[in-house]
């Protein structure tokens, strides 16, 4: 079982669990912080303005991500996880609502480190993980990233109403400790990246140039972002289609999410094993169709209907990102792919809050149903597109020198569009002098797998 040879992988493991406890820490700290604003304040726009502050440094990704190419990405990791460790305890200071903007710039700061943390792993996962199971390694990152977001908020509340804001703050700075522990607990070699030819702005237009001319990634990456964006819309019809369609409290909406949860843990565990079957560009549609159809069958009003659907949003929307964030590591040059990496969040990612307030600013004007169904429609509209112009296996092996900056756009190995061909160069010669190596015997540990090409991604 795939799965199991993810978790019998030394570093692939050691990484699992440190997303494992720093997520759950970020989960019960994300929940806690739009309550301890809420209690302090008695303002709800203030509270709201805390999902903000997390969020609003995504638009930064590409310099960021331009920072984590620049450096030594395992140091990176373990310095960023150490620093926040250091810097959450600051926390305990906040004792009443003049102290609340000390809580909103300690937020919009582990928001910029999550930015630059994820582009730093992307490129350290190209490394620390075999080609083969990057796909499953990914799944199942997100079934625990999701998997905490269903336990840590009730751990955190009952911290918080127990022991206040400033227990849930420790916490999470115990979690960044351990999460800095798995990364250097990872068996990577790391050789200095090469010193820049270019300035900043230079490389941060390398990584966009890089995205934007990729005949796969471009796709890939902007149903991604339609996908977040019709999440939106769609996320914000849920309290008026659980009073007006289901006849149900507004505290039903918790059953719901749970519900949604069950489904992406599900979808994570299986996104491997579907991804190896499945070129990424139909993986990606078949996830956008379960999504919207799912979103689109919420209008029915049957409780049974709307749970079925409920749960085929939550396997279908995390495929899209899974097939999107994957092929950024196995179609990106080592030297970019932190650059690249971060671009494509800041573009999935970046209009979801916009698109929120649209979906609000429409349940006013039209009927709920109305608007779920539109996103039956746009989504269906979505995955024919991607199918039909989602380029070719020609187009991928011309993107390889797409980019006439001073790495190729693609490495030398990715040949096909509808398979990721494993060459046994990965962690040697494939990255050159300057990236993340791993050790020689654990390479070997995996030429069966390395050799074996895999139908392929988060």
């Amino acid at each position: 079982m795939t799965v199991r040879k993810v978790l019998g992988d030394r570093d692939a493991a050691t990484y699992l669990g440190g997303v494992l406890v720093s997520g759950f820490g970020d989960s019960a700290m994300l929940l806690v912080a739009g309550i301890w604003v809420k209690t302090l304040t008695g303002s709800s726009s203030l509270a709201a303005a805390v999902t903000f502050c997390v969020w609003a440094p995504a638009l930064a990704g590409p310099v960021l991500g331009t920072l984590a190419d620049r450096v030594r990405r395992r140091s990176l990791l373990i310095w960023t996880n150490t620093a926040l460790a250091v810097l959450l305890p600051v926390l305990l200071a906040v004792r009443s609502g003049r102290e609340a903007w000390l809580l909103f710039v300690v937020l919009a700061v582990v928001g910029a480190a999550s930015v630059l943390s994820d582009a730093a792993e992307a490129g350290l996962v190209t490394a620390a993980v075999p080609v083969d199971l990057r796909g499953d390694f990914n799944g199942l990152r997100m079934t625990v990233n999701e998997a905490m977001k269903l336990l840590a908020p009730l751990v955190g509340a009952g911290l918080f109403l127990r022991y206040g804001g400033g227990a849930v703050a420790v916490l999470d700075a115990v979690t960044f400790v351990l999460a800095a522990a798995a990364f250097a607990m990872l068996r990577t070699r790391e050789l200095p990246p090469a010193p820049p030819a270019e300035g900043w702005r230079e490389q941060t237009a390398e990584g966009i140039r890089c995205l934007r001319d990729h005949p796969l990634l471009r796709p890939l990456v902007t149903v991604g972002a339609v996908a977040m964006v019709l999440s939106g819309l769609s996320s914000s019809a849920i309290y008026e289609m659980t009073e007006a369609g289901l006849h149900r409290p507004p505290a039903f909406v918790a059953v719901l999410y749970v519900v949604q949860g069950a489904g992406s843990i599900v979808a994570g565990v299986v996104a491997g094993a579907v991804m190896r079957r499945l070129p990424e560009r139909v993986f990606a549609a078949v996830g956008l169709l379960l999504f919207t159809t799912g979103a689109a069958l919420r209008a029915v009003p049957s409780l049974p209907v709307v749970l079925v659907a409920t749960l085929a949003i939550g396997v279908g929307l995390p495929w899209v990102i899974v097939a999107a964030f994957t092929a950024v590591q196995q179609r990106t040059a080592p030297e970019l792919v932190g650059r690249v990496a971060a671009t494509a969040s800041t573009v999935i990612f970046g209009p979801t809050a916009l698109a929120a307030a649209l979906g609000a600013g429409l349940v006013a004007l039209v009927d709920f149903r109305l608007q779920l169904a539109s996103v039956g429609v746009l989504g269906l509209l979505a995955a024919w597109l991607l199918l039909l112009r989602g380029g070719g296996a020609g187009s991928v092996r011309a993107a390889g020198l797409a980019d006439a900056g001073s790495a190729q756009c693609v490495p030398a190995d990715a040949v096909s569009v509808g398979s990721v061909s494993a060459s046994p160069a990965v962690g040697g010669s494939a990255q050159g002098e300057h990236g993340v190596l791993r050790p020689a015997d654990a390479v070997e540990d995996h030429q069966p797998d390395l050799r074996d090409p895999r139908p392929q991604q988060r």
